[in-house]
């Protein structure tokens, strides 16, 4: 394995970069802004996507334009240590997170130079062979909670995935109508989020209410404190991770070993952390699926591709970014996603 070390030795030139910013509205009843990364050398270009949260900071980005100095002849990895001297939030970052995904939205457009400058697909690069990628639908079903928005997407995709997040105001009949679709494939208990529009704090009634009710669906980011944790301890095959994977230090600092984990790769921010993280998992058997973060631009396509390369059967949270619109529309492409080719480069355009 050592995916990063197939990689960290690639060439890449940069000339000039460019940022491009990206506005959506979509389920989650927010605007999303997010910055197209485009680094040019060589005839060639690589981009990447910033997925920054806060909006202020993706304006500040744009607006100050191409500061950094990133010019030069590089490889994978000595661009990786330049990232790392380099203030990539010149007036301060307003979350710690958000420093990973800028430098997410750097490197993978390095990646995407590098792979084109070379003629190669990462496919190609990493030896893997990519296969089509099942997705699920991931949403929240509004206050007070209805299973309305499920049974309109099921409408027009009757074969569509879910991956949920329950809140406290989730009642026996709206879990009982869940559960007839059939259509639940993971329950996110968001119990590592404090301060955030999606927080949900630790809920043994909750807790055990849908581990029973959706006895086959991976439960994602529970909070374990002296009431929850007796009330999933039957459950704990079926416990996964996400907000608090960074790093396999994250991994291995967990309560107990997992056997799947949610792999964002704009989490880890630099390449070597997220194939670490794969190198990881594959030599201790934990099974892994991707997420995304409401990529508009091609994050949304690498975050795919990666998916296709790495656990291309499991739930991925990596839809089409028409599945995040607030009404569900005809057209959109459907699991599972075609695998990508032998294009050179670092990039999936799926559509939707």
């Amino acid at each position: 394995m050592n995916f990063f070390a197939r990689l960290a030795d690639l060439p890449v030139e940069v000339g000039a970069y460019g940022l491009g910013g990206l506005s959506r509205d979509v389920s989650s009843a927010f605007t999303r802004e997010t910055t197209v990364v485009q680094l040019e050398g060589a005839g060639h270009e690589g981009v990447g996507e910033d997925v920054t949260y806060a909006a202020e900071d993706q304006r500040a980005f744009q607006s100050a334009g191409a500061t950094l100095s990133l010019a030069g002849r590089h490889t994978l990895a000595s661009f990786s240590e330049l990232l790392e001297t380099l203030e990539l939030f010149p007036g301060g970052a307003s979350d710690d997170a958000f420093r990973n995904y800028r430098r997410w939205g750097l490197e993978s457009a390095a990646l995407d130079l590098a792979l084109r400058q070379a003629g190669l697909s990462l496919s190609g690069a990493l030896r893997r062979t990519p296969a089509p990628v099942a997705f699920v639908v991931s949403m929240r079903l509004g206050e007070p909670p209805s299973a309305e928005p499920v049974r309109k997407w099921l409408e027009l995709y009757p074969d569509l995935r879910f991956k949920l997040d329950p809140t406290s105001s989730w009642d026996e009949n709206l879990i009982a109508e869940l559960v007839d679709t059939g259509a639940i494939d993971s329950v996110d208990l968001k119990g590592a989020y404090r301060g955030t529009v999606v927080d949900q704090p630790p809920d043994p009634v909750l807790y055990e209410r849908v581990a029973s009710a959706f006895p086959d669906a991976w439960i994602e980011d529970p909070a374990l404190t002296p009431e929850t944790e007796p009330v999933l301890s039957a459950h704990r095959d079926r416990i996964t991770w996400d907000a608090v994977i960074h790093s396999v230090e994250d991994i291995e600092a967990l309560p107990f070993a997992p056997r799947m984990l949610n792999i964002k790769p704009s989490r880890f921010g630099s390449l070597r952390s997220l194939f670490d993280a794969y190198d990881h998992c594959e030599a201790n058997g934990i099974r892994t699926y991707g997420g995304g973060q409401f990529e508009l631009g091609p994050g949304r396509g690498q975050i795919q591709y990666l998916a296709s390369l790495f656990h291309p059967h499991e739930p991925n949270d990596v839809a089409p970014g028409g599945y995040n619109d607030a009404e569900p529309k005809a057209g959109l492409p459907t699991s599972p996603l075609a695998a990508p080719g032998d294009e050179p480069g670092f990039r999936l355009d799926t559509g939707g």
